[in-house]
């Protein structure tokens, strides 16, 4: 946590409007996106969501609706923490968000992995892949935290989520509305091993939009920005990777330019 107060946060004489304004955005999404799924999943069960049945002796039901709903928690919690740090806490502590995100992906992975305990064929291999990118992330999210600053790191991670979120898409479509309209079979080899080819589709297709990100982004800022150097010099006036937040660097930049002054001042006649 930095020892300065968060400069996100407005000051009290611009009102509630614009503390309204620096929320999280983030944040708020996560919250707006897990209540939305909560309650849709809860409305899918029509006799309601029951933990257990009244028979003798009882059971747990519904098990796989429960780990979704377990799932949709972990992001609205993941959300809460993202609003408490930037805007109720005096100060932002972005390791904590660091952590419950790592924290969200370690319980997700193995809700995953219980998930398909009792799926065949194509549905397992689906959700076989999307553990593996889960893995992945997890994987990436725990090397950041002792390698926050590390460009290839943040790289990998994006890429990650543009895969996690496509896969997941593609993954309804096989699974609840596929576009030929006839379900996939799980006995059907081809099936399967189409699975993995679209798989290997979403790879590249998220490479190529993530290389074409980057390109135009590198153009525009050689065009309109040539003196900002992409490379992750430290002297770029908005070095994102800096362990130092960026009021801290405008100080310093402030402190040497009076300095300048002074040395030209002592040397004029």
């Amino acid at each position: 946590c930095d020892s300065f107060p968060d400069p996100s946060l407005p000051p009290k004489n611009k009102g509630r409007w614009a503390r309204l304004w620096k929320m999280s955005h983030r944040g708020l999404l996560k919250m707006l996106a897990g209540f939305g799924l909560m309650a849709y999943e809860i409305s899918c069960v029509e006799r309601g969501l029951t933990l257990m049945n009244r028979d003798l002796p009882p059971r747990f039901m519904y098990a796989k609706q429960w780990q979704h709903l377990t799932m949709f928690i972990l992001l609205t919690l993941n959300g809460c923490i993202d609003i408490m740090s930037k805007n109720l806490l005096p100060q932002r502590c972005v390791p904590l968000e660091k952590g419950i995100l790592v924290l969200t992906f370690y319980v997700l992975l193995l809700l995953l992995v219980s998930h398909v305990q009792d799926s065949v064929g194509v549905e397992m291999h689906v959700h076989s892949l999307l553990i593996l990118v889960v893995l992945l992330l997890m994987l990436v999210f725990t090397a950041k935290l002792w390698a926050p600053d590390t460009f290839q790191l943040a790289v990998i991670e994006t890429f990650l989520f543009q895969m996690m979120g496509s896969w997941l898409v593609q993954a309804g479509f096989i699974l609840y509305k596929p576009v030929s309209g006839y379900p996939w079979e799980d006995d059907n080899i081809s099936d399967i091993m189409f699975v993995t080819t679209f798989f290997c589709w979403h790879v590249m297709i998220n490479a190529l939009c993530l290389l074409g990100i980057y390109g135009m982004s590198s153009f525009w800022h050689r065009c309109y920005h040539p003196s900002w150097k992409l490379t992750g010099s430290r002297e770029a006036p908005g070095y994102i990777y800096s362990r130092r937040p960026l009021y801290q660097l405008l100080q310093e930049v402030e402190h040497s330019e009076k300095d300048d002054q002074a040395l030209l001042s002592k040397s004029s006649p």
